[in-house]
């Protein structure tokens, strides 16, 4: 029987900056069709959930040179995604979710899910359920600020202790909306107790620690899910 993985993307199109201002988002579009396309490849079953069930928007710069997306790489990944464009459209809803029907939790990134997976109370029921069973949770990019809505009952982050990498702040300030963003993912992670290792700048960095997979950025999108096949011997 092949495994199941549930595939956690953002539903916000916008969020609000530091300044106030409001700013168009989405889910980056690497990250979502490399992760699916690797997953799949290897006969996973990936199934899509969003907050509400809403359809995620992809953020435009993911499929823009001006987000440093070379316009082959970019014609390829809109490609993927129209080839799952049903499945985009119609996505689970995060409450009606059960964990015992997956093996894995994955949550690509894009600044999405800091408008709204970091504090999503069905996401967070998700993760420390998977977490206790020892199932794989698997973040990726900004996709990791989806763990920060996992708690314990004393209000002390689930993966505190834990190793993990994250978009850093290097990367937000040179590639990212560096002083503008709501917050540093890499700053709010340690700050809750995670032990964060990030490699160089845009460098393909994983971190496993247990049953916990992370990418550091859209540059790690197929290492992570390679090293999310791994855990599930499915590689």
């Amino acid at each position: 029987m092949s495994k199941k993985i549930l595939m956690v993307i953002s539903g916000a199109d916008s969020m609000r900056l530091a300044d106030g201002s409001t700013h168009p988002t989405g889910y980056w579009a690497e990250e979502v069709a490399a992760s699916h396309q690797v997953l799949t490849a290897a006969g996973v079953q990936v199934s899509l959930a969003t907050p509400r069930g809403v359809r995620p928007t992809v953020d435009a710069l993911s499929l823009d040179e001006r987000g440093g997306v070379p316009k082959a790489d970019a014609q390829r990944f809109r490609t993927y995604l129209d080839g799952i464009a049903d499945q985009l459209a119609a996505p689970l809803a995060l409450s009606d979710v059960r964990l015992d029907d997956y093996d894995a939790v994955h949550l690509p990134g894009g600044h999405a899910p800091m408008a709204d997976l970091t504090s999503d109370t069905d996401l967070g029921r998700l993760l420390n359920e998977a977490d206790a069973a020892g199932r794989t949770v698997a973040a990726l990019c900004h996709g990791v600020a989806g763990l920060l809505s996992a708690e314990r009952q004393d209000g002390v982050l689930t993966f505190a202790g834990r190793a993990l990498t994250a978009f850093s702040d290097d990367e937000e300030r040179q590639g990212g909306l560096g002083d503008n963003v709501p917050y540093f993912l890499e700053s709010r992670l340690r700050e809750r107790g995670a032990v964060v290792e990030t490699g160089p700048a845009w460098s393909n960095t994983v971190v496993v620690d247990g049953n916990l997979v992370t990418g550091q950025n859209p540059q790690s999108s197929t290492a992570t899910a390679e090293a999310v096949l791994r855990l599930l011997g499915e590689s």
